[in-house]
């Protein structure tokens, strides 16, 4: 943690060492010895549903729901020109592939690969608490757990207090394909993860669990800016859990990239063909 943190301070992350005689001030209900920890003082919450309708609103965007798209027009010398759904066609001179999980068959159905798969995870909901936990808390192996390259099934803690009271326990980590099959060996880590941190949380009942899917490519970044293989098509998928955090800067860089101008930031490492380089 220490060495990531000086990693982050330079990149101009405020991340500041805290010892461990200190960690009670920040979270009063905490194990005792524990070795100490970073706090980011700058690090926020957000309801992804909710802001993903605020953005919609704002954008002013066309929204078309209950639609599959079956396949992306291409025109002579393969430009993209739009998509087909099981309705019927949309002409467009660019498409973005923002299909998160799926972002890899959509590619597919434009006829270029993208090695977007499911990863799966839970989340443990309590019953609605007193505020106790004022931070989101994680411990340290959940770094190498998102770096790590395992199918198979990876917990670290990860606990988060929301304003309506529930405790959010997290985070599992496994590539099962699309299976939603809950999983009673992945809720048990998830549960004695969060004990571990706070031992009051054994005392607290679970209510519900959900599970999701983070978009993951094998080398841990996401696919933005556009296509060279299929002109026309920009991608902007494989954020793994980092999506809705990272969505607006995202858009802006396509937003860039789609009126002709030079993205902020170098676009080469999210490179959509680099697999295809790679296995060439």
């Amino acid at each position: 943690m220490e060495k990531l943190a000086a990693e982050q301070r330079a990149a101009g992350v405020e991340a500041v060492p805290v010892p461990p005689g200190r960690l009670t001030e920040l979270e009063p209900y905490l194990a005792p010895g524990l070795a100490g920890g970073v706090h980011y003082p700058q690090d926020a919450q957000v309801m992804p549903a909710l802001a993903a309708a605020h953005l919609l609103r704002a954008s002013k965007a066309r929204v078309l729901t209950g639609r599959e798209v079956t396949g992306v027009l291409r025109g002579p010398g393969g430009a993209v020109r739009g998509v087909r759904t099981d309705r019927d066609d949309l002409h467009a001179p660019a498409v973005v592939n923002a299909a998160g999980t799926w972002g890899g068959e959509v590619a597919a159905r434009a006829g270029v690969s993208l090695p977007v798969l499911p990863r799966r995870g839970f989340v443990l909901v309590t019953e609605p608490l007193p505020p106790r936990i004022r931070h989101k808390v994680y411990a340290a192996d959940y770094v190498a757990d998102v770096a790590s390259d395992s199918a198979a099934l990876q917990t670290s803690p990860v606990v988060e207090g929301t304003l309506a009271g529930p405790v959010l326990i997290g985070a599992s980590r496994e590539r099962v394909g699309f299976d939603r099959s809950l999983s009673l060996p992945a809720l048990r880590a998830l549960a004695a993860g969060a004990t571990a941190l706070f031992p009051f949380l054994a005392g607290v009942r679970a209510m519900r669990t959900y599970a999701g899917f983070r978009p993951y490519l094998p080398d841990h970044l996401p696919a933005i800016g556009p296509d060279p293989r299929a002109p026309g098509l920009f991608h902007a998928c494989g954020h793994e859990g980092a999506g809705i955090g990272l969505a607006t800067g995202t858009g802006h860089l396509i937003a860039q990239a789609l009126t002709g101008r030079t993205p902020d930031l170098d676009l080469g490492p999210f490179r959509p063909d680099r697999f295809t380089e790679e296995a060439g």
